[in-house]
């Protein structure tokens, strides 16, 4: 459920059976057609108020130390928890908050107008990890690990490697099935919540066995398999305890508090209850999670740019040159202008894709467009930023250079902007050749 609180500090538990009923907001929305995108059921609205206060409360003292340190402070997590927001469309009898996948947009959003690298850790817990699980788990699969993730063990998406990243699934991890068990051999990169994770979604190659060949051309091929790419691509769900190894920790230009390593996994054991969605069945996994996950980045880059706007443009009006605040000046006035324009065509993309998602209507080519557009946005607006704030904005004492930092970010992870180009590209020469 989600713990709605008044004070950051103190959820309002009176309202947890009310909060149940987030799972409706499709319904009433419909009753409204049509409304703007600016259109959201109470419930949300007492959502978006909530993640506010949590982030300005909670993470805003904290978001300097943490960069600094490059390392999220266990409070921040553990907040996290409290305030119901590691499990946002997960069921209420998962120990979810059981809400629409528009409320996990929205506190992304929140998150990210304090501290992206706290809205990252939260975006992919929630938006690929949990959807994962609830989308393509059995019921026993669900029943484990579903309460873990909305209670108290972060999650991991590991899908990159070292010779992956926009080809996603040249992926050379190799799983092989022995008896009742899958050993899995290899590596993964750009691992997002790795360092802090005690559960992990891992892709890799597997072997299929096949019962008309004999044990020596059952095991040549074993071998040859993974050049079959795609098609033998399975998703495993593993725990830390049963020997992933947390190699390298990157050291990055910004969201610095998210942790991002490198992965081993030696001999790494895993039952064969914890396939998820079967045998081979990886591909269609990611593919599909991933489209879901760009509205979730666009949400965090979207949000992004709005909390470096929120704290610059303050400053122009008080900040005084040739006896006028230098936000009164032509210039800076149209330049605010257009930021703002810009934001707002980057919030109208997001919530379009994210409603999309929610009607279940096609989205694809719309969770592009709002990927590609929010990262593309983050980053003028908060470079824009910097200079209002003029030599103020370049020091770490306003957090403004954080988060032109972070923004970068938003053009590289969960397909980078020229993958999004090539993806919108398609679905136009599909529509119009």
């Amino acid at each position: 459920m989600l713990r709605l609180a008044a004070r950051s500090a103190k959820p309002l538990t009176a309202l947890r059976s009310a909060s149940r009923t987030f799972a409706t907001s499709r319904c009433v929305r419909s009753e409204r057609s049509p409304a703007s995108l600016d259109t959201f059921t109470e419930e949300e609205q007492l959502l978006r108020e909530s993640v506010r206060r949590f982030a300005v409360d909670v993470v805003g003292p904290k978001v300097r130390e943490m960069d600094e340190n490059e390392m999220m402070d266990p409070s921040v997590i553990k907040g996290l928890y409290e305030q119901g927001l590691m499990g946002i469309e997960t069921s209420a009898d998962h120990g979810g908050a059981e809400c629409s996948f528009t409320s996990a947009i929205i506190a992304i959003e929140e998150l990210a107008k304090v501290d992206p690298s706290v809205s990252v850790l939260c975006d992919v817990h929630n938006t690929l990890v949990n959807t994962v699980i609830r989308k393509y788990g059995n019921k026993e699969q669900q029943d484990k690990w579903l309460p873990l993730l909305a209670e108290s063990k972060l999650g991991s998406f590991c899908l990159s490697e070292p010779a992956s990243g926009s080809d996603a699934f040249a992926l050379q991890t190799r799983a092989k099935k022995e008896g009742s068990h899958w050993i899995l051999n290899g590596s993964k990169m750009w691992i997002t919540n790795s360092y802090e994770a005690e559960i992990f979604l891992i892709f890799a190659n597997a072997s299929f066995r096949c019962p008309m060949f004999s044990v020596s051309m059952l095991t040549i091929l074993q071998q040859i398999d993974p050049s079959k790419g795609y098609k033998g691509i399975t998703c495993f769900i593993a725990t830390k305890d049963m020997g992933v190894q947390i190699a390298k920790k990157e050291e990055k230009l910004g969201i610095r508090a998210s942790s991002t390593c490198t992965i081993n996994f030696d001999d790494l054991k895993i039952p064969e209850e914890n396939v998820l969605g079967g045998e081979g069945k990886g591909y269609k996994i990611a593919i599909e999670i991933l489209n879901e996950g760009r509205i979730g980045i666009a949400a965090q880059m979207l949000g992004l740019a709005q909390g470096a706007f929120d704290k610059a443009v303050p400053y122009t009006f008080e900040r005084k040159q040739f006896g006028q605040p230098i936000g009164t000046f032509q210039g800076m006035q149209f330049q605010m202008a257009q930021a703002a324009i810009d934001i707002e065509t980057a919030r109208l993309l997001t919530y379009n894709a994210a409603r999309r998602k929610e009607e279940g209507l096609p989205f694809t080519k719309e969770a592009a467009m709002a990927k590609y557009w929010s990262s593309v946005v983050a980053q003028r607006v908060s470079g824009q930023a910097i200079e209002w704030a003029g030599g103020v904005g370049f020091t770490r004492e306003t957090g403004i250079e954080k988060f032109w930092r972070d923004s970068k970010i938003g053009a590289i992870y969960e397909g980078t902007s020229n993958i999004q180009l090539q993806t919108i590209a398609k679905f136009i020469q599909k529509e119009y050749s």
